[in-house]
């Protein structure tokens, strides 16, 4: 790997940057001025409207009048990076507009998509807030006030257990265990995200004085560590609809626990994380470092796949070389060479070419500065 990773990620960030941030997004069909005639105003009018374009090789929104716009967990990516890289002038803007873009009618803080949309149990409206992006959003501001002493970026963060204790639905799993819900209209629980938030509640408790949320941090983590298979995967969520193992959803389980390992708790859960790291590190690639979607088949490969590889084994001790593997894949095959941009997805040869800037650009943007800042502390030391 001889690639100026640190140059690749500020060429990126210029690149979007010079778009203010904004762009389109995989899931946005519902923001076109023509979507309640398209489908009908149906259920499944909405979702095949969305799946429609997302699945589209050619980038129809324009035709839909549906506009570039700002994401908040794109920005809460980018955010994450900046700090990474010391580019401290571009992320203290992003921080702005991360704070700007709070959703309104939840308590403490939240932060949710600039789009409606469908999902199989119901439709959300634009800005529900998640506990993803506020879990998200609630790392980046924190690490910026720890880079930059900005204490509204502080006092935002430390609004976000409100929104999780007082907003999020539950379910029970004994007296000591519990799974939030994805967002507070839904009942739906998910492994990824309710360990996101619980990773959260970890550190705001640890080093910030707020003990009193150690107590669901560690509910949340018993619940979804109780789920882990045998062989270290877990699936995506525990109904049967959703019983799938994919790449990066895993990648974001094992980040979550290793944030709170890093924070002195939950010894008990080292050995299910060693055991799900070995899991996703052997089953997910291919030896020349192509990301598969599902631990059982490549089927295509979908940049947060090797983005979410790359942010994470580039700092797990011993398994760098992989990450190093999977960045000289992506840089060849999924990087515009023209712009520094990022592609969406590749099948086989077919690749689909459409910059978005959430799910693709601030990913990618996100792996590249964990690359760059892990290489070059391995290189010092």
């Amino acid at each position: 790997m001889e690639a100026d990773v640190r140059g690749i990620a500020l060429k990126l960030l210029n690149w979007a940057a010079s778009r203010r941030f904004k762009g389109y997004d995989p899931y946005d069909a519902l923001n076109s001025p023509f979507a309640g005639v398209l489908t009908l105003g149906t259920k499944y009018g909405r979702i095949a409207l969305t799946q429609f374009l997302r699945r589209s090789p050619v980038n129809l929104r324009p035709a839909l009048l549906i506009k570039p716009d700002v994401n908040p967990k794109a920005l809460a990516l980018f955010l994450e990076g900046c700090v990474e890289l010391g580019e401290l002038d571009v992320a203290r803007d992003l921080a702005n507009q991360t704070l700007k873009l709070r959703s309104d009618g939840c308590s403490g803080a939240g932060w949710g998509y600039n789009f409606p949309w469908q999902n199989r149990f119901q439709l959300l409206p634009r800005f529900t807030p998640t506990i993803v992006n506020t879990a998200f959003a609630g790392h980046a501001l924190l690490d910026f006030y720890e880079a930059s002493g900005d204490e509204q970026s502080l006092d935002a963060a430390l609004l976000a257990p409100a929104f999780m204790l007082n907003d999020l639905n539950r379910l029970d799993d004994g007296d000591d265990a519990f799974c939030f819900s994805y967002t507070p209209l839904d009942r739906n629980f998910v492994h990824n995200a309710n360990l996101l938030g619980a990773s959260l509640l970890a550190r705001i408790a640890t080093r910030y004085g707020r003990t009193e949320l150690l107590d669901p941090s560690l509910c949340a983590l018993r619940y979804s560590s109780r789920r882990q298979h045998e062989d270290g995967s877990w699936f995506y969520a525990e109904r049967r609809e959703q019983n799938w193992i994919d790449s990066f959803h895993t990648g974001f389980i094992l980040e979550a626990i290793r944030r709170v390992l890093a924070l002195g708790l939950a010894p008990e859960l080292r050995e299910g994380y060693e055991k799900g790291v070995q899991f996703y590190a052997e089953n997910f690639f291919l030896e020349d470092g192509t990301p598969k979607y599902y631990a059982d088949r490549l089927y295509l490969v979908d940049i947060h796949a090797p983005a979410q590889a790359i942010s994470f084994f580039a700092s797990e001790p011993g398994r760098e070389e992989l990450a190093e593997r999977v960045l000289d894949w992506t840089l060849t095959n999924m990087r515009d060479p023209s712009t520094g941009a990022f592609y969406f997805r590749k099948k086989g040869n077919r690749v689909v070419k459409t910059l978005y800037m959430r799910w693709s650009e601030a990913w990618a943007f996100r792996a590249l500065a964990k690359f760059a800042v892990a290489r070059e502390g391995r290189l010092e030391s």
